[in-house]
């Protein structure tokens, strides 16, 4: 895994789960390989900026919404 100072947080996994879409559904709606999702959501890859736009702008959500260079603060439940 990168660096911590390379990571890119992301809320892929949560807007998936609250929208009841399957890895394979996004990544056919974003043109990549359902895999690249799974490892988007682990932290195992960083998106490039046009994945990242492309992805909050599916969720249609502010890319801040969805990627972050610190680590998101946990939702109250």
């Amino acid at each position: 895994m990168a660096d911590s100072i390379d990571v890119v947080h992301n809320r892929v996994a949560m807007l998936r789960a609250e929208r009841r879409i399957s890895r394979r559904e996004l990544a056919a709606a974003l043109g990549v390989h359902y895999q690249t999702i799974g490892y988007l959501e682990r932290g195992e890859y960083s998106p490039s900026l046009h994945l990242a736009l492309s992805i909050a702008a599916y969720f249609d959500v502010p890319v801040e919404v969805v990627f972050s260079l610190k680590p998101f603060k946990r939702l109250a439940l």
